[in-house]
C-alpha cells in the first residue's frame, strides 16, 4: 500500500530562497509548456507526448532569456511535465477538467524523485541545496529513520506555511475485526449525516462559523493598493482564514469517516450529484461547506484499507418519501417537512432517519443480487440501482422497532422479472 507522511517544514532563509526559485521555475515550465501544447493543437490538431514536452523544455533552457531555468534542479521541472501529461490524460478520459495555468499567489509545490533528494537517518537533503531541510515528524509510532520515501514533495501554502510530504510504500494493514453492524447513511445540511439506527451527526458549518472574520479580511484586502506590501500582508491573512476553515472541515471529515468505518462493517451511502446540486444558488454555499464529495472519497479508501465494505446506491431512489415500514410512496414531500406520518400504516417518520433506513435496504437488496455496487471513483459511475429500477411499493424490507437490520431482503433483480 502506498501512503504519505506530510510534515511541517522549517527552511532557513537560504533554503527558502532556493525553494522559491524552484517553485518559480516549475511554474514557468508548466505554463509555457501548456501554452505551447494549446497553440500546437490549434495550429496542427496534434496531441503532445511527454517526450515532446520534455524536448520543448530542453529547448527553453537553451534560450538566452530562460537560461536561469538551469539554476535549479531539473527533477521538479520534469515532474511538472509528467503531472501535466497525466492531467491531460484525465481530461481526455472525462475524469477532470482541462489543465489550467498556475498562479504565483496560489499553492506552490515541487516534487523530487530519488535522483533529486537524499534521505538518510531521518535527514532530508534536496538537490542544489547544501544543508538538510528541517521538518517536524508527527508520528511517534513510526521511526523517521526507517522510512524509505520514493518521492518527496515540498510545498508552500499561500499563507506562508511550508510542508514536506514523503510518499512511502508500506505493508497492507490488518483488517479491522468484524462487528456485524451495518448502517445506511443519509447526508444533509442541517445534520451532516444521519444513520439508519437514528444517530445524528451535527454539521460543524466550518465556513459559516468563520464567515464574518473572513469577509472582514477580504474587505481589507480589497482596499489595499495593487502590488503594495500591505496588500501582500492582507492576502496572507485571507489565506490563513481559509486555511483554518479547510483544516477544520478536514479534521471533522476524517474523524467522522474513521468512526463510521471502525464501528460498521457495511456502510451504504447515496450517490449524490454534488456538482449538479451546487447549481442551486440558495444552497450552493451550504452544500459546498459540507464536503460530501471528500467524505465519500475518504469512506472509499478507508473501507478498502480496513477490510470494510462500501455500497453506493442510485441517486434517484425516493428514500425520503418512501415509508420504510410498509413501502408507501408519498406523492410530494417538501424540504421543510422534517417529519411525517405514513397514511397507509400510520408510522411516524423522521425524514432523515427514514431516508437512511431506505438507503440501507436498497443497498442490501442490490448487494444480494450480486451486482457490483462498490464504486470508489467518480460519482458519474452508474450503480445497479439506477440501471434497474423497481417498484417502490413492493418489497421494501420491513425494519423491526429499534433495529437497523431489515427483517427480510427483497431482490430488485427478481422484481424486474416479475417474480416475488
Amino acid at each position: 500500500m502506498r501512503t504519505a507522511y506530510k510534515c511541517r517544514a522549517y527552511p532557513d532563509p537560504e533554503q527558502a530562497s532556493a525553494l522559491n526559485r524552484t517553485f518559480g521555475c516549475a511554474r514557468v515550465a508548466w505554463n509555457r509548456t501548456l501554452a505551447w501544447r494549446q497553440a500546437r493543437y490549434r495550429a496542427e490538431h496534434a496531441s503532445t507526448s511527454y517526450a515532446q514536452a520534455s524536448a520543448y523544455l530542453t529547448a527553453m533552457k537553451a534560450t538566452e532569456g530562460l537560461s536561469w531555468l538551469n539554476e535549479v534542479s531539473s527533477v521538479p521541472l520534469q515532474q511538472a511535465l509528467r503531472h501535466q501529461q497525466a492531467a491531460f490524460g484525465s481530461f481526455f478520459a472525462g475524469r477532470a477538467r482541462c489543465p489550467r495555468y498556475k498562479s504565483r499567489t496560489g499553492r506552490q509545490r515541487a516534487e523530487y524523485t530519488r535522483s533529486g533528494f537524499r534521505y538518510r537517518d531521518g535527514q532530508l537533503s534536496l538537490a542544489k541545496i547544501s544543508t538538510p531541510l528541517a521538518f517536524a515528524w508527527s508520528w511517534p509510532d513510526v521511526d523517521p529513520a526507517s522510512v524509505d520515501p520514493s518521492t518527496v514533495t515540498v510545498s508552500r501554502d499561500p499563507c506562508g506555511r511550508w510542508y514536506v510530504s514523503f510518499a512511502v510504500d508500506v505493508p497492507d494493514p490488518a483488517p479491522l475485526p468484524p462487528t456485524g453492524a451495518v448502517a445506511g447513511v443519509d447526508l444533509g445540511i442541517k445534520d451532516f449525516a444521519v444513520t439508519s439506527d437514528g444517530t445524528k451527526i451535527r454539521n460543524p458549518r466550518s465556513l459559516a462559523r468563520r464567515e464574518r472574520s473572513l469577509a472582514r479580511y477580504q474587505r481589507r484586502l480589497a482596499r489595499c493598493q495593487q502590488g503594495s506590501a500591505n496588500r501582500a500582508k492582507a492576502r496572507a491573512k485571507v489565506a490563513r482564514a481559509h486555511r483554518k476553515v479547510r483544516a477544520s472541515r478536514a479534521d471533522f471529515l476524517h474523524r467522522t469517516s474513521a468512526r463510521l468505518v471502525r464501528d460498521r462493517e457495511v456502510i451504504v451511502i447515496e450517490d449524490l450529484a454534488v456538482k449538479n446540486m451546487i447549481r442551486n444558488r440558495r444552497l450552493a454555499k451550504a452544500i459546498s461547506d459540507c464536503g460530501w464529495g471528500e467524505f465519500r472519497r475518504q469512506l472509499a479508501y478507508k473501507t478498502a484499507r480496513d477490510g470494510r465494505r462500501l455500497i453506493v446506491t442510485g441517486r434517484f431512489y425516493p428514500g425520503s418519501k418512501t415509508c420504510s415500514t410498509c413501502g408507501h410512496l408519498l406523492a410530494k414531500l417538501s424540504l421543510s417537512t422534517r417529519a411525517w406520518h405514513c397514511p397507509s400504516c400510520g408510522t411516524r417518520h423522521d425524514r432523515d432517519v427514514n431516508a437512511a433506513k431506505n438507503i440501507l435496504a436498497a443497498g442490501l437488496a442490490v448487494s444480494a443480487c450480486g451486482a457490483d455496487v462498490r464504486h470508489s471513483g467518480s460519482s458519474r459511475m452508474q450503480s445497479a440501482v439506477k440501471q434497474e429500477p423497481w417498484p417502490v411499493r413492493a418489497g421494501i424490507p420491513v425494519f423491526r422497532a429499534g433495529s437497523s437490520q431489515p427483517e427480510s431482503h427483497f431482490s430488485p433483480c427478481r422484481a424486474e422479472r416479475g417474480q416475488s
